[in-house]
C-alpha cells in the first residue's frame, strides 16, 4: 500500500507539476519580471534615504554587505531561478498528491478518476480560491502584512474550508451542515491581515492580471493532479493485482 501511494503521488505531482512550470513560464514570468523593474525603480528613488538609514544602523566593516543582505540567497536570473521555480512546484506537486490520498484513504475513498478529481477541485477551493479572497497572490514590490500572520490565516482558511466543504458533501446533518458553513466563514469574518495600500508599488491591473493568471494555473494544476491520481492509482493497482494472479 505505501508503494502505491507513493508512485502515484509521484506520478501526479509530477504531471501537474510539468503543467503548471509551463504555464507559469508563460502566463506569470513576464508579469513577475515586469513587476521588478517598478520594484527597482522605487528603490532607486528611495536611494539616499535608504543610505543615510545604513549609515545610522548598520555596523558591518567597510566594503562588506549588510549581514542581512550578505546572508540572503537566491537563484541567478534566467535557467537557474526558472529551474528552481519549477523544483519548488514539483516538490508542492508531490506533497499535495501524498496529503490528498492519504486524507481519501483515512476517510475510506477511494482514489478512483471521478473521487480523485472531485477532491481535487475541492483542493483548489481550500488552498487557493478560499485564501486568494483574503490573501490574492502577489507580484514583487506589492506591500504585504507581516509573513507570520499570513501564514496562520492561509492555515486557518485551508483548513477551515476543507473541513467545511467536507461536512458539506459528505454528511447529511443539518447541523453538521450548518457547521461546514460557519468553518468556511469565519476566516474571513475574521479577517486577513493587510498591509497598507499605499505601500505597493504595483499598478493594479498588473497585480490583478497576475492574481487571475495564478488562480487559472492552479485550477489547471489540481485538475491535472486529480486526474493523474485517479489514473496512477488504477495502474499501480493492477501492477500490484497481477503477481497474486500469476501465483494463483
Amino acid at each position: 500500500m505505501i508503494s502505491r501511494v507513493l508512485s502515484t503521488a509521484l506520478v501526479a505531482g509530477f504531471l501537474a507539476a510539468c503543467m503548471a512550470s509551463l504555464l507559469q513560464f508563460a502566463w506569470t514570468t513576464p508579469l513577475i519580471l515586469k513587476a521588478e523593474t517598478y520594484e527597482r525603480q522605487a528603490s532607486v528613488t528611495d536611494l539616499q534615504p535608504v543610505i543615510i538609514l545604513t549609515h545610522v544602523h548598520e555596523t558591518a566593516p567597510k566594503g562588506e554587505a549588510p549581514k542581512d543582505e550578505a546572508d540572503e540567497w537566491k537563484p541567478a536570473e534566467g535557467l537557474p531561478r526558472t529551474a528552481f521555480t519549477a523544483l519548488a512546484t514539483l516538490v508542492s506537486g508531490v506533497g499535495y498528491a501524498l496529503v490528498l490520498l492519504a486524507v481519501m484513504l483515512a476517510t475510506g475513498r477511494e482514489p478512483d478518476g471521478p473521487t480523485a478529481l472531485r477532491w481535487a477541485v475541492g483542493g483548489f477551493l481550500a488552498a487557493n480560491l478560499a485564501t486568494a479572497i483574503g490573501l490574492p497572490p502577489e507580484l514583487p514590490g506589492m506591500g504585504a502584512a507581516d509573513l507570520a500572520a499570513r501564514q496562520l490565516w492561509w492555515a486557518f482558511t485551508v483548513t477551515g474550508t476543507g473541513l467545511g466543504l467536507y461536512l458539506l458533501t459528505e454528511t447529511r446533518s443539518r447541523l453538521l451542515i450548518a457547521l461546514g458553513l460557519a468553518l468556511i466563514a469565519a476566516p474571513h469574518l475574521v479577517g486577513a491581515p493587510q498591509a497598507h495600500e499605499a505601500a505597493s508599488k504595483v499598478p493594479a491591473a498588473l497585480a490583478a492580471q497576475f492574481a487571475t493568471r495564478s488562480l487559472a494555473i492552479a485550477f489547471a494544476f489540481w485538475v491535472v493532479l486529480g486526474l493523474g491520481l485517479g489514473w496512477g492509482w488504477a495502474q499501480f493497482s493492477k501492477q500490484a493485482t497481477a503477481p497474486a494472479a500469476v501465483r494463483g
